[in-house]
C-alpha cells in the first residue's frame, strides 16, 4: 500500500515512520482523504459505484468518525447533491434531484419526512440513480412508521465506520498542521493522540487552537504547548 502524501519539509521522513500503512486518497475538491481499517470497507464501497447490488447504502458510524467527509467525497465522485435530511419533504424528488442521478441524505436517522423518502426511495430506484444515507445507527434501528419505507430501508447495505484510530488521527493531525504550514514531529502527534477525543473534529479544533496560540505566543509546536491547548479544550467543553 503506498504511503499517504504529507506536506513536505524536512521532518517528512521522520513523520513518514508514523503513518506508514495508510493509503492516500484524492478528495474530490476536499483535504486529502486517507484511508486506514477504520474507513476502508466503506471506500471499497464508493469503489464500486455505480455498481450497487442495491440503489441505496448506508454510512453509519459516531459522531466525528468522518461521515460527512466520505459524503462529500461521494458526491464529488458521482457529481451528486448534499443534502440533510430535514430538507426531505420540501422537494418532489424530480426538483431535488435535478441535473443529477445521485444523492447524498445525511443524518438520515435524526428524523425524516417518511412519505417524501418512500417517494425519493423510489424515484431514484425507477431513474436508476443511487442515494447515500449517513447516521448514527443502521437503518434497519430507524424509527419507522410507514411499512414501505421499513421494508425498503431493512434491505439497505450498512456499512459502519469506527472511531478513528491512532494511525488515523495522527495522520489526519498531519495533514492538517501541515495545511496552516505548521512544523510537528513525531513525539508531539503521539503526545496529542495518546489524550484527544477520538474525532476528526477535535483533531481540527485542537489545531487551531494550537496554531493561533502559537502565533500569538511566537512559540514553536512542542509538548508543553500541546498540553496547554488540550488543558484549554477540554476547559472550554467543560464550561459548555
Amino acid at each position: 500500500m503506498s504511503e499517504p502524501r504529507i506536506p513536505g519539509d524536512r521532518e517528512a521522513a521522520d513523520r513518514r515512520q508514523f503513518v506508514f500503512d495508510l493509503g492516500y486518497r484524492p478528495a474530490f475538491d476536499l483535504h486529502d482523504f486517507l484511508v486506514s481499517p477504520s474507513n476502508r470497507e466503506a471506500v471499497e464501497w464508493l469503489d464500486r459505484w455505480p455498481n450497487w447490488a442495491a440503489p441505496a447504502l448506508a454510512i453509519v458510524g459516531p459522531p466525528g468518525s468522518g461521515k460527512s467527509h466520505l459524503a462529500h467525497v461521494f458526491a464529488g465522485q458521482c457529481r451528486g447533491r448534499i443534502v440533510n435530511a430535514s430538507a426531505i419533504g420540501d422537494l418532489d424528488p424530480p426538483r431535488l434531484l435535478e441535473g443529477v442521478s445521485d444523492l447524498v441524505v445525511e443524518d438520515a436517522d435524526r428524523g425524516i419526512n417518511e412519505e417524501a423518502m418512500l417517494h425519493l426511495y423510489n424515484w431514484v430506484l425507477e431513474t436508476g440513480g443511487h442515494l447515500l444515507l449517513t447516521g448514527r445507527q443502521a437503518p434497519a434501528r430507524w424509527t419507522i412508521a410507514l411499512p414501505d419505507l421499513r421494508s425498503r430501508l431493512a434491505s439497505v447495505p450498512v456499512v459502519n465506520l469506527a472511531a478513528p484510530d491512532d494511525v488515523l488521527l495522527g495522520a489526519v493531525l498531519i495533514k492538517t498542521m501541515g495545511d496552516r504550514q505548521l512544523v510537528v514531529n513525531h513525539e508531539v502527534v503521539r503526545f496529542v493522540i495518546a489524550r484527544i477525543e477520538r474525532s476528526f473534529v477535535a483533531v481540527h479544533r485542537f489545531v487551531t487552537g494550537i496554531d493561533t496560540r502559537a502565533l500569538a505566543e511566537k512559540r514553536k509546536i512542542t509538548i508543553p504547548l500541546a498540553r496547554e491547548v488540550l488543558t484549554d479544550i477540554e476547559h472550554t467543553k467543560e464550561a459548555d
